[in-house]
């Protein structure tokens, strides 16, 4: 502090102007109802860094004012509390972003649990901590205690009433508000308009509609005692129907001086509909049409309007050329004069109210003497005090004139058809259409005739006007069987139905109507006559008759199927029967015998003499035609000959008797079968397949082209191994998918590993050679044989051929084992405890099994000591490491986890220091179940030191990291741990105590380093050369360790360059210039045949004599506490050619060992795994104290 003020007034002086944080909230207390939707206000100022800043609110509940409740962040979707979780991921708590530096907090359904003093905390993204980060306020949750309510009710009001309505509204609030009153009307979907409204300042005020009515009185709003709030409005007007509600708010203000609406209630509403003054009234007759011919209906309608109807009274008159027809009061009962009355009780008329508004005039047959003008007159009564009428006004509209002209006859008829030219036996459909001017007036006769070609009439079938059907005399029969047909449709629609027709049906079709009515004395009489015809044209089915025979294929292969095509023409529909019959005249025979024949009726009958052509022969008909297919399959020379088809056409009669119209026969057709000739092809492409062992070697056999479909194949599957001339049959499959397995799987032991596949596509085959070794590699072909079945049923061999060959390569899998190259320093006091963790990445097969060796390097002695080692079959082993120092009783080891292996030093000593590892072994079962090593690899280094209790070094330890790679500094942990703290120097890093949810990291260290909070390490993330510096470690108080952390750039290939005299060459290792990082931390060692590499410990460079083998290899390895990496090159090079002295050779590098790459990678597995290890490591511990079971326990 005395350092700072100084400092100050220099930046002062300097003109320098730092900006200084500040975090500035709403000003509280704030006053907020439960229920309510609440936002508070927070911004930042003067800071540095991103102009958008993030913004963390929190709570101090009144139960626990010291305690941090979190709620939500704009960062952190982890932040909130699991009481505020819920709220903040179902939306009712959230963070609206205002600006980059301002942002409001809301609350949607205020509750009473969120009372309390909430903090607005920014995150720092300064480079110092200078100025305020947080701010607080308070907020106040009271009850809703404000109550609006009013009575529900529907008021039926007449236009200049008036309209008074009461409204409660009261609160007990114990803070001080104010409450405004509105009086609001709600129509329809219209948006409320407010009537009168009393401010919380107790100023009036209306909307723009009633603002005018409100200045001249006639709207009021009246308080009533403490409560009651009146509305009054004086002259109710149309406009003013609709719902009327009042509306309270209760307003709180706010320290910053502003006033806020906390609660808004409204109460139920009241209609009030408002009646309309308007008393006159309009008159008007309606009716369809002016002109009418007798019998037929009339209607006139009379159509009052005017306003409230149903609640006045009206009278209604008809009139006849002046004459009155009926009259009808209020009570709706007409009153007909004497002449109208006998039509009314006859049906013949009648006067009704339809509805308040309309009067109707019925008159259902007219008179040619009701011609005449009509009309109707309205009268408005009013009912007097002793229930009397009194008649007020009269209307009535202009007459409406009507002519009613007498029946005469006015018809057409029209004759349709469904064709005009038909096929002999389809059906012919005829239509007669009766069209007349007006309404039908009387009834119909009609007749059907056919005038055929000789001009002769004859009467198909008639209907009388009585609606009686019957048949001429020559139709009776067919009419009996349902082949001749007549209806009546509509009243003026007749139709005639000719099924099944014949030839004889042709001619000219006439319809013949006449048109009746009834006469005054009930007699019927003729008022006309109509007819019409339409011409058929009908063709006879024997017409163009004819058959033919055609086949595609005269000469088929042996074997082959061939088809036979009868052609019948013309193209017959499908109800025309034609049967077919096939003949064949055999090869050196002059006589036909019949096949087959396809009946009329669709059925199939096989000749005497058609036994050996039943099995292999199909026939079949198409179905849009009567075309009949012959279609023979497996052709032999029994096949061979000549065919030939005949056709028989057939016509069903309407008695369903059978009449043979005609009879074809068609050309000859001769077959001829020859021998098949061989298609088959094998693929010959070439393949080459490389496989791990153990999987399946697939062996596809593809024919790419066969003879026939129904060819089979002999399958013979070869190997040929390159020590063999020969290629050794496998297995060979027959034509009839018989086995048999070659000398080779005998010999091989192959027979339980194959499996011959028949794809169902018929040309590929496969062979699978399950489990595969090393020993199946070799090259395979497959050798195909076709047969074909003869037309005799015996199986001939008709070609073979080979395959191409199939290179296949098994292998052993490659190795993917890896470990962890994590590496540390660890410094534990006598009799603790020393963990050792070994852990396996990845490994080659989840199937391997693992053998783990820890060995140890003691200081001052080169070589490793075995410590433990687990084996394959998990039985653990002690060490030569373990007699020495008395460890057989203190080991125990732990897998918690696959692959994770932790061997465990109890009560350790000073003679246990030493730098340990593990080495890991994977084996793999071969497919014969011969287990073999695959692979191995060392893990990382772990520097133990086992100090006394009575000397603790202050030295601090020196600990090693890689640039962009992670480091762990691990404490003592010898006393139980409440509070943390890591300093950098004076700085702190990362600190913790009981009280913290989680540990606090420091600026630059934030999501930059991890702690462990149960054994006080820490885990830096991303070193940098900035990170170098000294650090302890505070543990409740008390200094535990200190350390010294060295961050080192991964070390460079080095430069090889050689010079050479009469005796020796000399090689020089060099680093290049750009990197110095730590160059005294880097030694030197040598690799090479010559002894003189082995005295050239930690030296640059090294001298070799000339009579030297110089076809070697030397190689120059440089070390630092971390990695190695390492340069080579051949000596010869340096010998010179001609008059070179010197010369530089650039090495060819080689990768011996690059720690820091595994540490790179360790450190992406631990970022992954980082909250799963604290976890496991938690886990771990509480096993190793409370499951003794899950330890491996130590075998001499």
């Amino acid at each position: 502090m005395k350092c700072f003020l100084p400092v100050l007034s220099c930046l002062a002086v300097l003109g320098v102007v730092l900006a200084q944080r500040h975090v500035a909230v709403q000003e509280g207390p704030l006053y907020r109802t439960e229920g309510s939707h609440i936002t508070i206000w927070c911004n930042v100022s003067g800071y540095q860094g991103p102009s958008e800043q993030n913004f963390q609110w929190s709570i101090y509940l009144p139960s626990a004012p010291e305690r941090e409740v979190q709620i939500v962040s704009t960062v952190d979707s982890s932040f909130p509390y699991a009481i505020y979780t819920q709220r903040v991921r179902g939306g009712k708590i959230y963070v609206e972003r205002v600006q980059g530096n301002s942002a409001l907090l809301h609350i949607t359904d205020l509750q009473a649990r969120d009372a309390g003093e909430y903090e607005c905390h920014t995150p720092n993204t300064d480079e110092r901590y200078f100025g305020s980060y947080s701010a607080k306020m308070n907020l106040v949750v009271i009850p809703d205690t404000l109550q609006t309510t009013a009575i529900p009710q529907t008021l039926h009001k007449v236009e200049q009433d008036p309209l008074e309505l009461t409204c409660e509204v009261a609160t007990e609030t114990f803070q001080h508000s104010h409450l405004s009153v509105a009086w609001l009307r709600q129509r329809g979907g219209e948006k409320p308009a407010e009537v009168i409204s009393l401010s919380r300042d107790f100023v009036l005020h209306s909307s723009s509609e009633y603002a005018q009515r409100q200045s001249l009185g006639e709207v009021r709003l009246d308080k009533l005692g403490s409560t009651t709030f009146r509305l009054t409005v004086f002259h109710l007007r149309p406009s003013d129907q609709g719902e009327f509600y009042c509306e309270a708010a209760e307003w709180i203000q706010d320290p910053d001086g502003s006033w806020y609406a906390m609660t808004r209630k409204r109460s139920e509403g009241t209609v009030v509909n408002v009646q309309p003054t308007d008393k006159e009234f309009t008159v008007r007759l309606e009716t369809e049409k002016r002109l009418y011919t007798v019998g037929e209906p009339v209607e006139f309608r009379c159509i009052l309007e005017a306003q409230n109807v149903p609640d006045r009274y009206f009278a209604v008159s008809w009139a006849f050329n002046s004459s009155l027809i009926a009259s009808m009061g209020p009570n709706a009962v007409p009153v007909l004069n004497s002449e109208f009355a006998h039509r009314e009780a006859r049906g013949q008329l009648k006067v009704a109210k339809e509805s308040d508004s309309v009067f109707v005039l019925k008159i259902y047959h007219l008179r040619q003497d009701d011609s005449g003008k009509y009309n109707c007159r309205v009268t408005e009564r009013e009912k007097t005090v002793t229930g009397e009428f009194i008649d007020k006004e009269s209307k009535r509209p202009k007459n409406i004139p009507i002519i009613v002209l007498p029946i005469k006859s006015s018809i057409s008829v029209e004759v349709a058809s469904n064709a005009s030219v038909i096929l002999e036996g389809e059906h012919l459909h005829f239509s007669c259409s009766v069209r007349t001017a007006g309404r039908p007036q009387g009834r119909f006769s009609v007749i059907w005739q056919l005038v055929d070609r000789q001009n002769r009439r004859s009467n198909i079938m008639w209907l009388d006007r009585d609606g009686t059907v019957q048949p001429g005399a020559s139709y009776w029969e067919r009419s009996s069987f349902g082949g001749v047909q007549m209806e009546q449709v509509q009243p003026n629609s007749f139709s005639l139905g000719i099924f099944n027709s014949r030839k004889e049906d042709e001619g000219q079709y006439e319809c013949h109507v006449t048109e009746w009515v009834r006469a005054v004395d009930g007699e019927w009489q003729i008022v006309g006559e109509r007819r019409a015809s339409t011409p058929i044209s009908i063709t006879a089915l024997e017409m163009g008759f004819a058959v033919t025979a055609i086949s595609r294929t005269p000469g088929v292969t042996y074997s082959d199927s061939f088809d036979l095509q009868c052609i019948i023409k013309p193209h017959y529909p499908a109800r025309v029967p034609v049967s077919v019959t096939w003949r064949f005249q055999p090869v050196g025979t002059i006589e036909f015998h019949d096949l087959v024949t396809f009946t009329r009726d669709g059925g199939v009958q096989w000749g005497d003499r058609s036994s050996s052509f039943r099995t292999r022969t199909a026939i079949e008909k198409a179905e849009s035609s009567n075309n009949v297919r012959l279609s023979i399959s497996r052709a032999s020379d029994t096949e061979a000959g000549k065919y030939q088809c005949v056709a028989e056409l057939w016509r069903k009669n309407y008695n369903n008797s059978w009449t043979r119209l005609a009879e074809r026969t068609s050309n000859l057709l001769e077959i001829r079968v020859l021998q098949p000739v061989t298609k088959l092809q094998v693929s010959k492409s070439k393949r080459t397949l490389t496989l791990v062992e153990n999987r399946p070697i697939q062996l596809n056999c593809s024919v790419k082209s066969q003879t026939s479909s129904n060819s089979h194949f002999a399958v013979l599957w070869y190997v040929h191994k390159p020590s063999d001339a020969d290629g050794k049959l496998i297995l060979k499959t027959t034509h009839s998918s018989a086995f048999e397995y070659g000398t080779y799987a005998e010999e091989e032991g192959l027979r339980p590993r194959l499996q011959f596949e028949r794809h169902v596509s018929g040309g590929l085959f496969s062979l699978t050679v399950q489990r595969a070794e090393v020993s199946d590699s070799g090259s395979y072909y497959c050798h195909v044989e076709e047969w074909l079945l003869s037309p005799n049923y015996a199986w001939y061999k008709l070609a073979e051929e080979v395959s191409g060959r199939t290179e296949v390569t098994v292998k052993r899998p490659d190795s993917r084992l890896k470990l962890s190259q994590a590496q540390g320093n660890l410094s534990v006091l006598e009799t603790q405890q020393v963990q050792l963790e070994c852990v396996v990445l990845n490994r080659t097969s989840a199937a391997s099994q693992l053998v783990v060796e820890w060995f140890v390097w003691k200081p001052n002695h080169p070589e490793r000591e075995t410590v433990a080692r687990l084996s394959r079959e998990a039985t653990f082993h002690y060490g030569e490491q373990a007699a020495k120092n008395n460890l057989k009783g203190r080991l125990h080891l732990e897998s918690p986890s696959s692959g994770v292996y932790r061997l465990f030093i109890q009560n350790v000593a000073v003679q246990d220091s030493g730098t340990y590892s593990c080495h890991v072994e994977e084996w793999l079962p071969s497919p014969s179940g011969v287990w073999y090593k695959r692979a191995e690899d060392t893990a990382g280094q772990m520097a133990v030191t086992v100090m006394r209790p009575d000397f603790i070094s202050c030295v601090p330890q020196r600990i090693y990291g890689t640039v962009n790679t992670s480091v762990t500094l691990y404490t003592s942990g010898s006393i139980p741990i409440k509070e943390i703290m890591w300093k950098k120097k004076k700085d702190k890093v990362v600190e913790w105590d009981e009280e913290f949810l989680k540990p606090r990291a420091y600026p630059p260290f934030v999501d930059r380093v991890h702690l462990d909070v149960t054994s006080g390490n820490l885990t830096i993330f991303n070193l940098t050369s900035s990170d170098e510096e000294d650090y302890e470690v505070e543990l409740s108080g008390i200094t535990d360790t200190k350390f010294t952390l060295y961050v080192i750039e991964p070390l460079p290939f080095p430069t090889l360059n050689c010079t050479f005299t009469a005796e020796n060459i000399t090689v020089h290792c060099g680093i290049p210039e750009t990197y110095s990082s730590h160059i005294n931390l880097i030694k030197y060692s040598w690799n090479c045949f010559s002894e003189q590499c082995q005295n050239s410990t930690n030296s640059s460079k090294v001298s070799i004599k000339r009579e030297s083998d110089l076809s070697q290899e030397i190689q120059c390895i440089i070390s630092n506490p971390l990695s190695k990496q390492a340069s080579s090159l051949v000596l010869a090079t340096c010998v010179p050619d001609n008059s070179r002295h010197s010369f530089v050779i650039i090495a060819s590098v080689l990768f011996v060992v690059i720690l820091a790459m595994f540490v790179l990678l360790y450190r992406r597995d631990f970022l992954k795994r980082d909250g799963e290890r604290d976890r496991t490591e938690k886990e771990a511990i509480n096993d190793r104290n409370s499951d003794p079971t899950s330890r491996l326990h130590a075998t001499p």
